[in-house]
């Protein structure tokens, strides 16, 4: 099954959950990003790579705006070359708002991860080559203040059906890209997907969040997890020296 159709599978899964307070709203960009989220699994969704990527669940501002994991606007339109219509959730948080690709609202996360990956790679597809990134929930929780409520604070009577959706989409994401490696991008999406795997499936390791609210990640999250992803075994390329300046 093409990562689209999974997408479109868990979107339709998990469609009908409900959840109560302290969750007062819920965006679900699979369905109302689902242009710009396409056109990134068309794109770059190979067969055959050294690591799937997973995160935790969708940034209010990375991918809530643009439908790309980690999609920190700029860097989505810039780096990846996407910039599709975005439409409107059900239901709006008035103080989440959705803007799509007009939003100017810079997701730190987002802007380190595949700023990251730029800086690496150089070309978007060069990267893709060897990962693909995706988010274990597809879902956006707020509560009333519009604070953002991480699936990892759901009761288990919501969370329960939520997460064996998105473990069986994971498991069938896993399959189809066939990695040699599942990271998860923190502790939480790295213990879900070992779950999920379980210990048939390919090895699964763990590499520093870049979250500003995370002390570590603010004391340069790059080389951290780079060399979180050489103790894994995850190759690569060499850095590129930086052009030199003319004299004059």
């Amino acid at each position: 099954m093409h990562p689209i159709a999974i997408s479109r599978w868990l979107a339709r899964e998990v469609a009908g959950l409900r959840f109560s307070r302290p969750t007062a709203c819920v965006y679900n960009p699979l369905v109302y990003a689902r242009r710009p989220h396409e056109a990134y699994l068309r794109r770059y969704a190979v067969q055959g790579i050294d690591a799937l990527f997973v995160g935790m669940n969708p940034g209010p501002w990375g991918m809530a705006q643009t439908g790309v994991p980690f999609g920190e606007v700029s860097l989505v339109r810039d780096f990846l070359g996407i910039d599709e219509r975005v439409d409107q959730p059900a239901h709006v948080h008035p103080k989440r708002p959705v803007e799509g690709f007009a939003c100017a609202r810079s997701e730190v996360s987002g802007r380190r991860f595949w700023g990251w990956a730029r800086a690496r790679y150089r070309s978007a597809e060069r990267f893709s080559r060897s990962f693909l990134v995706a988010n274990y929930c597809p879902l956006v929780f707020m509560e009333p203040s519009g604070l953002n409520r991480t699936p990892d604070k759901l009761p288990r009577r919501e969370s329960a059906p939520l997460f064996a959706a998105c473990d069986e989409a994971l498991r069938r994401l896993v399959a189809w890209c066939d990695p040699t490696h599942v990271i998860g991008i923190g502790a939480f999406a790295a213990g879900r997907a070992a779950r999920a795997l379980g210990p048939d499936g390919p090895p699964v390791g763990t590499i520093l969040h870049p979250s500003p609210a995370s002390p570590a990640a603010n004391r340069g999250w790059a080389a951290q997890a780079e060399r979180q992803l050489r103790e894994l075994g995850v190759r690569l390329p060499a850095a590129r020296p930086a052009a030199r300046s003319r004299g004059g």
